[in-house]
């Protein structure tokens, strides 16, 4: 078993991927890990090449998830966590533990460690926890803001998986649209391909709590969730997708969690889009992948 520095609240010294790597080989021998096998596929429009993944065993994490709640509806499955998926402590509020049913390997979670709603603004140890996990891993950031942006949990998480997140190892498929605006870009709906609200903040390179804070509260008064004197505290006011890099913040509000039973998360808006079936992949194509994130998302 890993043990975080406590000292220090946060992991120990070895690299956090690393340890990563480690847990997740422990938790695959014991069977506490559950990966979802997948194919995959892409869908190109507009310049951007979608990753489709068609998930091949979705069904076993329905049938878990269904069984728990039908002995008690109130399950979290992070209160008690699995430690056989701890992978280490982020801080004196925050816990990392690997997704139990993963699609895309060293997917982490980063839990509160006391309950909080998912429907709940996200605050500076949040941010806090983020960063962290950013600085020591170069990958996505996401947060699904409650049911209706394809929260599955209400227990209070934000996710993490690092790049490259496509097969032929490329960051992710909506990296060179962003790469092309200026660094002035406007913050309000500054992709003209994406037929949806919302905004994007370049991030400096030192990334902190604070930092990343200020660039949900710009975002968030961007598409308006927000106003400039509001202070973020209890629910938020609408559902929305957050995505975090390096190098920049995206926010997307929603509207609905799925178009005709395709559900979509905070991943769909980097390009990489899930489906349970051929028939779903079917009209998934048909419909094109940014007319369905319009669908989801609130058109412009």
């Amino acid at each position: 078993m890993l043990v975080p520095d406590h000292d220090e609240g946060r992991l120990g010294s070895a690299n956090l991927l690393t340890q990563v790597h480690q847990r997740t080989q422990a938790a695959l021998a014991c069977g506490a890990l559950q990966p979802i096998e997948t194919h995959y596929t892409f869908i190109e429009q507009r310049g951007i090449r979608f990753l489709l993944r068609i998930l091949a065993n979705v069904e076993r994490k329905v049938k878990v998830t269904h069984a728990r709640r039908q002995k008690d509806p109130n399950f979290n499955p992070f209160l008690p966590y699995d430690p056989e998926l701890w992978v280490g402590d982020f801080s004196a509020t925050h816990v990392c533990l690997l997704n139990k049913f993963n699609v895309v390997a060293d997917h982490i979670l980063i839990v509160t460690q006391a309950f909080e709603p998912q429907t709940h603004w996200l605050t500076i140890a949040d941010f806090d926890a983020l960063a962290f996990g950013l600085n020591q891993i170069d990958g996505l950031g996401f947060y699904n803001g409650g049911t209706a942006a394809g929260a599955s949990q209400p227990h209070k998480h934000l996710q993490l998986v690092p790049f490259p997140m496509l097969p032929n190892g490329e960051p992710l498929p909506i990296e060179k649209a962003i790469a092309t605006l200026s660094n002035t870009a406007p913050v309000l709906n500054p992709l003209s391909l994406f037929p949806f609200h919302h905004a994007l903040v370049r991030l400096p390179e030192q990334l902190d709590a604070q930092v990343l804070h200020n660039a949900y509260q710009q975002a968030l008064v961007a598409v308006q969730l927000s106003t400039p004197a509001t202070v973020l505290a209890g629910t938020q006011t609408g559902a929305y997708n957050l995505l975090v890099t390096r190098q920049w913040l995206l926010l997307v509000p929603r509207q609905q969690d799925e178009w005709e039973d395709i559900s979509v998360n905070s991943l769909g808006f980097a390009g990489t889009l899930f489906v349970k079936n051929v028939q779903q992949q079917a009209r998934l194509v048909e419909i094109g992948p940014l007319e369905l994130l319009k669908a989801v998302a609130i058109a412009r």
